[in-house]
């Protein structure tokens, strides 16, 4: 997978989760004014549908017949638009459920008045109603929050390509080692198995070939103790030309090609082995 492709997956992902977090205070907000909208029709019991997305509305029903003056409805979208501070401009029609006639509708925002919507105290009848709420494009609107809404967007896309850059790094990293499994990081050095040496920075240390088997075997068995017959075993078999000492040699010349970085030692586990550790 390209960066081009974890880029673009990224984006679609932060994408979604941004316009679904707005849906969901959008909902939120709409079932408020409902609720607010009953109470003032001096009903508390009366179901309210599940608001429903239908394009770029949102719909939302309430179950049963009912009559309402527009100043009621206009008054408390007004008063959860204030509580909530929502900026949003949005445009509200009430419908007739059966024929879908628009029978009343006006717009509504925190930079409106109420005075200024039409046939305020024309009574609708007693029949089933729904409501669409049509939030404004944000570009769309001159508010005051918009020089805080595009900052905050500068620093949500700024920090994203750092975000972006560093999964970048760590997977090109990643691809770059896979590549050689003979390149294994142990602590601050790169050891090569195939061309037996040590590596960090700039420096080279080479490795004679029983060093590099021990130092395999080794970190191999990281934080585990291994027996001093094990080791010879394995690493000089039957070949029968090592003594008693030969194993505590090659330990200190280990230890003294790996000192330039203090995290990693082997330790002398008395009258057992050694162990290797990383720290």
């Amino acid at each position: 997978m390209t960066f081009k492709h974890i880029l673009i997956i990224l984006l679609l992902l932060i994408s979604h989760r941004v316009f679904a977090n707005n849906d969901g205070e959008r909902v939120l907000t709409i079932r408020k004014i409902t609720h607010d909208f009953l109470l003032q029709l001096g009903d508390s019991t009366t179901r309210v549908l599940p608001v429903e997305k239908v394009d770029k509305k949102y719909l939302v029903q309430i179950d049963g017949e009912f009559s309402f003056l527009p100043d009621m409805l206009v008054g408390s979208v007004y008063k959860v638009l204030e509580e909530t501070g929502d900026s949003t401009e949005y445009l509200i029609e009430a419908a007739d459920c059966v024929s879908g006639d628009i029978v009343h509708s006006f717009k509504a925002s925190l930079s409106f008045q109420s005075e200024d919507q039409p046939c305020l105290e024309r009574g609708l009848p007693k029949e089933c109603y729904k409501f669409y709420f049509t939030p404004k494009e944000e570009e769309q609107r001159m508010d005051a929050t918009e020089d805080d809404e595009n900052s905050f967007l500068m620093m949500y896309i700024g920090g994203t390509v750092i975000l972006f850059l560093v999964v970048f790094l760590v997977l090109r990293r990643k691809n770059v080692k896979t590549q050689d499994p003979n390149l294994i990081d142990i602590g601050l050095f790169q050891f090569d198995q195939k061309g037996m040496k040590l590596m960090m920075k700039a420096q080279s240390i080479e490795l004679s070939s029983k060093e590099s088997d021990l130092l395999t075997l080794l970190y191999k068995n990281e934080n585990q103790t291994l027996e001093r017959e094990h080791i010879l075993k394995v690493v000089w078999g039957d070949d029968g030309d090592y003594v008693g000492r030969t194993l505590d040699v090659f330990i200190s010349k280990l230890r003294k090609k790996l000192e330039a970085d203090p995290s990693v030692k082997i330790v002398n586990i008395r009258g057992v082995g050694y162990r290797f550790v990383i720290n």
